[in-house]
């Protein structure tokens, strides 16, 4: 089945008028309604398109369309990507009569010509990244995401299952090839990172049906299996299915991983030690891009740098004044040992203390959800739940990370906690953490954005990470406002999520701008921050393959609060929080700048 496409020219041909009349305008009530219907039928039906094009986020929207297919992942696909996003800019500049638009339309104008100009701009640099490492990767993506977003309800979602299983081999093959494009272009995945990608690769590959002799179930057959047994499918049916699930997996998922894994293992011979983005082709273009589009500043890398360092001095005075309170005796790197080594702070690396940490983080965020209403105007509809991550991915994953939840309901949000090390999830950061990835952090914030109503859906499911971020971060801030953070070890765990996330723009300007080694990003952790030596690695190891993004959560925390007080000073008493809140979150996830101007927007709106 080939996949539903609307192209460009059926796109124009539903909407009226396509060419606008040059030094013809007429401002009047019935032209500034009309052209903006216009406009926001061709952002619909973008929309459409878009997602015809991506099966992958169909699935996870809640839709079955598509539903046995992976995405297009090739170099034609993102040649066809730039075509696409130069015709649309023509279209809305040669169609639209901007000045005719009203506010809210003009908005949508605005992102969308921005998201067009970001593709286009983005195109030359479309290889200077590492598609497979620690993170994430098709390796352990394509396994993450039949568990957790195929749902079987019918025999046609298991078959569409199976035909996804078959499907991963052609789809490692494009992998394969963008890895190759990648190294003749001169860019190879450090070395460090193809261990976990191997060792994450050869799980999949574990239990039966792979290994004839093992007791136990592969990951993927388990999956298959638990989500067929549960279904109203007779009992042959049921055997039939799982039968083939067998088949596929042995003839098409090993040979894909077994290819991946070879290429590899080849790889890694040719890899260098070598970190940083400055050892790319124009490296120092690309990483100013990749910090331009994270941030949507202008901000450079001296300059990003010069943040993280004065916010590093502050919380460590912050901190000091902390360990003063408790009476503790030592310095602050006393008082980090202290914090790291003392086992009041741990939870035991057992399956009762994983049980209890999940139990205590949904404790968290429930006590957060009875309070929303003293600082939120509006709140999400979507519900939420915390998961440990999964056993096949979680030496390489994250500490914590979050999903959203299906647009329809049917799959509620999911804050991911990584419990592979326990001494790795300290209790004084619990606190912070579930605020962060959960309520009032990502869920609330994208699980609103996607419920929004008058706004485009291409609006509802784009993210700008220093606006998401940066809304996490302050949502692990404000909270000690409101009461919360009583316990001074937990509030001294709230600032040692902010003075990581500080350390952030030292550390990823350095090895990216200024040659740093990754020895050298972790001893700056490590001299810095009191969390353990794994953590700092594999923050190290993180902005080595993902470079710029980890800049983002304390650039759009400190535009927040700085518009916040911004507020507060020119309202006076007239501010209010909930208001405050309703202006960031109630027009999904905006540029920095875009955030600002929306703000000073409203509040001339208040001073009138």
């Amino acid at each position: 089945m080939k996949l539903k496409v609307f192209p460009l020219v059926l796109i124009c041909l539903i909407i009226i008028g396509c060419k606008k009349e040059v030094n013809n305008t007429i401002f009047t009530k019935a032209s500034i309604e009309a052209e903006s219907i216009k406009a926001n039928d061709f952002f619909a039906a973008y929309f459409e398109e878009y997602k015809s094009l991506r099966p992958e986020f169909q699935t996870q929207l809640g839709s079955k369309e598509n539903y046995d297919k992976w995405d297009d992942i090739s170099h034609l696909f993102e040649t066809a990507e730039l075509e696409r996003a130069k015709n649309y800019l023509t279209f809305i500049k040669d169609s639209l009569e901007y000045d005719l638009l009203d506010e809210s339309t003009s908005l949508n104008y605005d992102l969308f010509k921005l998201e067009m100009e970001n593709t286009i701009a983005n195109y030359e640099f479309r290889f200077h990244n590492y598609p497979v490492n620690q993170m994430f990767g098709l390796h352990s993506q394509v396994p993450a995401f039949l568990i957790n977003m195929h749902k079987i309800d019918s025999l046609e979602d298991a078959e569409a299952y199976l035909s996804r299983l078959e499907g991963i081999k052609p789809l490692f093959n494009q992998l394969i090839e963008n890895l190759q494009i990648r190294e003749k272009n001169g860019i190879v995945t450090p070395k460090f990172v193809f261990g976990k990608v191997l060792e994450d690769s050869k799980n999949i590959l574990k239990g039966l049906p792979f290994e004839k002799e093992s007791i136990n179930e592969s990951t993927l057959l388990n999956d298959f299996s638990t989500k067929i047994n549960k279904t109203n499918l007779n009992k042959d049916t049921k055997n039939k299915l799982k039968s083939k699930a067998n088949i596929y997996l042995l003839n098409y998922v090993k040979p894909a991983y077994l290819s991946l894994i070879d290429f590899l293992e080849n790889q890694e011979k040719r890899s260098t030690i070598e970190d940083g983005a400055w050892k790319f082709p124009k490296g120092d273009k690309y990483y100013a891009n990749a910090l331009k589009n994270i941030t949507t500043t202008e901000m450079t890398p001296e300059e990003i740098h010069q943040v993280g360092l004065a916010e590093v001095m502050r919380i460590h005075s912050e901190m000091e004044t902390i360990i003063k309170t408790i009476g503790f005796k030592g310095s602050l790197q006393d008082f980090y040992t202290f914090m790291r080594t003392d086992k009041q702070f741990y939870y035991p690396d057992t399956e009762e203390g994983r049980e209890k940490y999940l139990t205590e983080a949904t404790t968290l965020i429930q006590t957060m959800k009875g309070k929303l209403d003293e600082v939120f105007l509006t709140k999400p509809k979507a519900e939420m739940v915390v998961k440990a991550v999964e056993s096949f991915r979680e030496k390489s994953a994250g500490k914590a990370f979050y999903q959203r939840p299906a647009a329809d309901g049917s799959r509620p949000g999911t804050y991911y906690a990584n419990l592979y090390k326990m001494d790795a999830m300290p209790t004084y950061q619990m606190e912070a953490l579930a605020y962060h990835e959960g309520i009032p952090g990502h869920h609330m914030q994208i699980a609103i954005a996607q419920e929004l109503e008058g706004i485009p859906d291409f609006r509802k499911f784009k993210n700008y990470t220093a606006y998401v971020e940066g809304w996490g971060l302050y949502s692990e801030y404000f909270p000690k406002e409101m009461g919360f953070y009583a316990d001074p070890y937990s509030d001294f765990g709230r600032l040692a999520m902010e003075l990581w996330r500080a350390c952030r723009l030292v550390v990823d300007t350095g090895i990216h701008s200024k040659k740093w080694t990754r020895q050298e990003g972790i001893n700056y952790y490590k001299e810095n921050t009191p969390n353990a030596e794994s953590d700092c690695i594999k923050m190290v190891e993180r902005h080595i393959v993902m470079p710029g993004q980890a800049t983002a959560y304390k650039i759009g925390m400190n535009k927040i609060i700085q518009l916040r007080e911004q507020a507060k000073e020119k309202l006076g008493d007239a501010f209010d929080l909930r208001e405050f809140h309703d202006v960031i979150l109630t027009s999904g996830s905006l540029p920095l700048t875009i955030l600002e101007n929306k703000v000073n927007k409203w509040i001339v709106l208040k001073q009138k």
